[in-house]
């Protein structure tokens, strides 16, 4: 780790990674900073990512930790803890006290799932218990389902894993009741609706096995879906003034950029998660690569500025001379 360097990236997932390679690639100095604690960490594997389908997260990482590094990028673990610009420049200052300077700023923090307040949940999330159908509904087909209404997508979510099995329940819980056409889709599905609260889960050696009610009924289920409020990691982006947005589906939070992920922060731009709540794995990353070429193009920009002001300085001398 040295002083200073073209980009900094905050953040050393797949989308972190991903933006560091193309960076490194396009001969620039990197340095990734990674706190160590991925979103995706409890999953067993990476799901419909072309060539990588089914990798362990940790493996994914490993693999292109090594990539990048083989293109002379610079890895570090550690925490960012505040990002000010300093003149034409950043300083990105860790956690443990150690500062470095950067041209450029890549935010590839994630985001946080906040889970419903169900006893049981949080043990089982990312396995048993889980959101999206195309992370992980190959893994639970043909398995008896639960829904957990919590909000207005419920229904919604009910009807996207009717795909995967044809075992799906929606428990009330706290969510809105349906609509009629809502009841009768669900109806035609074959999707029952079970009233009351969702007390608690029944696991047998670490696995589901069941969803008890308020009352006391226990439902045989397999699986749970939940729906997580995304909330964007950006504790370290408030210094510089960067304000998130309410993320529709979830009511969470995400940092917005345009196109290529800038931020209204000349030279600082987010990609994955942070950016964009509802991204896979693949998406995440191929945001960054999208940042990365924009980031080297106003790199590519400004060393083009400097050189032509040194050129005419150059001239300039030659002439009084």
């Amino acid at each position: 780790m040295s002083d200073g360097y073209d980009v900094v990236v905050v953040g050393g997932g797949a989308a972190g990674l991903e933006g560091a390679l193309m960076l490194a690639r396009s001969r620039r100095s990197v340095l990734v900073i990674d706190a160590g604690d991925p979103r995706n960490a409890p999953a067993e594997g990476v799901h419909g990512f072309l060539t990588r389908d089914g990798v362990p997260p940790a493996e994914l990482v490993r693999v292109g930790r090594e990539e990048v590094r083989g293109y002379g990028g610079h890895i570090v673990d550690g925490t960012v803890a505040d990002i000010r610009r300093d003149g034409s420049r950043f300083t990105v200052a860790l956690a443990d006290g150690r500062t470095v300077q950067a041209r450029r700023v890549l935010v590839t923090t994630g985001l946080v799932d906040e889970l419903p307040d169900v006893p049981g949940l949080r043990e089982l999330w990312g396995h048993d218990v889980l959101h999206c159908p195309y992370c992980h509904g190959w893994e639970i087909a043909d398995q008896p389902v639960g829904v957990l209404a919590t909000g207005p997508m419920s229904v919604h979510q009910a009807l996207m894993f009717r795909q995967w099995s044809d075992d799906v329940v929606l428990f009330q819980h706290t969510g809105p009741e349906p609509t009629a056409d809502e009841h009768e889709q669900l109806a035609a599905r074959g999707i029952s609706v079970v009233p009351g609260h969702v007390q608690s889960l029944v696991t047998d050696d670490g696995r589901l096995t069941g969803v008890r009610l308020d009352d006391g009924t226990v439902v045989d289920r397999r699986a749970l879906v939940v729906a997580p409020r995304f909330v964007a990691r950006v504790d370290a982006l408030t210094s510089l003034g960067l304000e998130t947005e309410v993320e529709p589906m979830s009511g969470g939070q995400f940092v917005p950029g345009d196109w290529s992920g800038l931020t209204k922060v000349p030279g600082v731009w987010v990609a994955g998660n942070v950016a964009d709540a509802k991204l896979q794995v693949l998406g995440a990353a191929a945001g960054a690569a999208i940042a990365a070429v924009a980031i080297n193009n106003d790199l590519i920009a400004e060393d083009t500025q400097l050189a032509v002001a040194e050129h005419r300085a150059s001239e300039s001398k030659g002439v009084d001379a």
